[in-house]
């Protein structure tokens, strides 16, 4: 092991806990989740799951958890008694509608209490009268895994089909995984648009699960390493070969002269980790489809912007609908920064320009938009960035991780 290595620790992935949390409380709990999600969302979910258990409260409040929220929505809807899901300002705003349209089609009655298709929603829970559903998955693929994550405790499972090409499709093949995983039979269509799902009847395969580190906290720190060619960044027990669709990291910064090299501990227990140092040659011009890695954009977008390399982000339109406009904070902030950004509803273009710093960089109480600017702090020491314990949501540790890289002086 290379000890010039800057060793980064990066935290589970939560879109991975977050499904085991669920088939675990869907199955009985039969699993024992190793490493999971320190993620503020994670915990979320473990909390509102619990409460759910105990009957502590019938109002579950989400913050500004979409997927949590849309996690819980189906499992409400089967689970007999009156339940009321929302949360915060802004995630009453985000589109809720296909997702409460398919559950209505399978019987269920929810009723939403504010703005037709948006939280706030009264739920009352009981067994549904249909198994078949259909679903619209563009605006989300958690619409169509957390229809996949009830099947379990349904009495014949879950037949779904999806009316069209989803956004983020290796989302729903990792909650495919994961049920398989789990012992319970999934089958998709030789189309690919229908899913079916078995009720959990047998004895799972593996009592023990360790989720995989997580690919989206990765990205920034490939950046860095874009931005620092002198240093080597190990990223510790990430793995290429992983059903995270945020792996697609790895190809977008090969573009950008950045190279991934996978290593092997001798050391059983350390497992493996990839090695990550910038300097290659970059391409001319870059584009790049983020239909199934939408959460990368604002990473993609920065990283561009800084190795001043013109990229065409493709696949972007629902990135408007997440924790803030992204669409709108990446070019806002940018902009400032004397950025150059042209966006329409399907594309994003980042032009060649000489940034400079402001202060401070708006976060837009967005996890990923603080995460994704940070590492202009290597080109601009004195750079601040607004709000910065909202990586509290997803990556915790960030800060204290961010450091290493910062403070290295190779």
């Amino acid at each position: 092991m290379n000890t010039n290595d800057i060793r980064i620790t990066l935290p589970a992935s939560k879109s991975m806990s977050n499904r085991w949390l669920m088939i675990n409380h869907l199955t009985g709990g039969h699993f024992r989740i190793n490493k999971l999600s320190t993620s503020g969302d994670t915990r979320l979910l473990r909390r509102l799951l619990q409460q759910l258990e105990e009957g502590t409260s019938d109002v579950f409040y989400c913050n500004n958890a979409g997927s949590v929220a849309r996690f819980l929505m189906p499992l409400l809807a089967i689970t007999p008694g009156h339940y009321v899901l929302t949360g915060d300002d802004r995630l009453c705003q985000r589109p809720m509608a296909p997702l409460i349209d398919s559950l209505r089609q399978m019987g269920m009655r929810l009723e939403c209490t504010g703005e037709e298709g948006f939280l706030p929603v009264s739920i009352q829970g009981g067994i549904p009268l249909r198994r078949t559903v259909t679903v619209d998955p563009l605006l989300s693929s958690q619409y169509v895994s957390s229809l996949l994550l009830i099947a379990p405790r349904m009495p014949e499972g879950i037949s779904l089909t999806m009316t069209q090409r989803p956004t983020s499709r290796p989302y729903i093949e990792m909650t495919c995984d994961a049920l398989r995983q789990a012992g319970i039979e999934v089958r998709r269509s030789s189309n690919g648009r229908t899913y079916y799902v078995s009720h959990f009847a047998g004895r799972p395969k593996s009592a023990t699960i360790s989720i995989e580190r997580d690919w989206s906290s990765a990205s920034y720190f490939y950046t860095m390493a874009l931005l620092r060619p002198d240093l080597r960044i190990r990223l510790l027990g990430l793995q290429l070969d992983s059903c995270q669709g945020d792996s697609a990291t790895d190809r977008f910064f090969r573009m950008l002269g950045v190279q991934s090299t996978e290593v092997r501990s001798p050391y059983r227990s350390a497992g493996r980790s990839i090695t990550v140092r910038g300097g290659g040659e970059a391409q001319k011009t870059v584009q790049f489809n983020c239909i199934d890695c939408p959460d990368l954009v604002p990473t993609f977008a920065v990283a561009a912007a800084a190795a001043k390399v013109k990229t065409t982000l493709r696949g972007v339109s629902n990135i408007a609908l997440k924790e803030s406009d992204r669409m709108e904070a990446i070019s806002a902030e940018l902009q400032r920064m004397g950025g150059k950004v042209t966006s329409s509803g399907e594309e994003l273009t980042i032009l060649p320009a000489t940034l400079k710093p402001v202060e401070p960089v708006r976060t837009y109480n967005d996890h990923r938009i603080a995460m994704a600017f940070a590492p202009l702090m290597l080109l601009f020491p004195d750079l601040q960035i607004e709000n910065p314990v909202v990586v509290e949501k997803s990556f915790p540790e960030f800060w204290e991780q961010f450091d290493l890289v910062v403070n290295n002086k190779q």
